[in-house]
């Protein structure tokens, strides 16, 4: 009871426990790569989730003994954007009395898939006996890549079906027709043209 009020006091030196676990962090200070200047106008976003379950067996082998199978919840976003890089001079015309203008924009295009890791979770995974021995002997630290990468083409495939093209056509027009009518234009034009 004396000992530990004294150290409770802060008479006795700080006794720590020799098997806590410690973290050190040794990240090296990040490296900026390259810088881009960038032209698009992002003008809609889809927000998605898909169900991956992939399964990896060999066939004649039980699946106690050899098999993996992962179901991952991927969820990722993908935007849709103009590109007003790409716009000459001759994309822009104006009548004389400036009262109408005619403005021709390539169509959107779609990024791929950015998959939002924070949110994203594998909801069960199955693994045979030998593969979870491989495990220990090694493994494979890219082992969820693959899944990784098949949420990722699977959302980007979504969202080419999805309409989100047509409506980043539909919202550059409106934000157009609302800056040319702030600067007097009665009559505006805003067309898609595919390259």
């Amino acid at each position: 009871m004396v000992l530990l009020s004294t150290q409770a006091v802060g008479l006795l030196p700080n006794w720590r426990n020799p098997f806590a676990q410690q973290e050190t962090d040794r990240t090296q200070p990040p490296v900026l790569q390259s810088i881009q200047d960038l032209s698009r106008f992002v003008a809609a976003e889809g927000n998605y989730q898909v169900v991956v379950d992939l399964e990896q067996d060999r066939r004649y082998v039980p699946d106690f003994l050899l098999n993996e199978r992962t179901l991952f919840v991927g969820v990722g976003t993908v935007e849709a954007y103009v590109d007003f890089g790409q716009i000459g001079e001759e994309a822009i015309s104006t009548s004389e009395d400036g009262l109408s203008a005619q403005i021709e924009l390539p169509a959107p295009q779609l990024t791929d898939a950015d998959l939002d890791l924070d949110n994203s979770y594998v909801f069960a995974e199955e693994r045979g006996l030998l593969n979870r021995l491989g495990e220990v002997f090694g493994g494979d630290p890219n082992r969820r890549q693959q899944v990784y990468q098949l949420a990722e083409d699977r959302i980007t495939a979504a969202a080419r079906e999805s309409g989100i093209a047509g409506r980043a056509e539909e919202n550059t027009r409106k934000m157009l027709t609302g800056l040319l009518r702030s600067l007097g234009y009665e009559e505006i034009s805003v067309t898609f043209v595919t390259p």
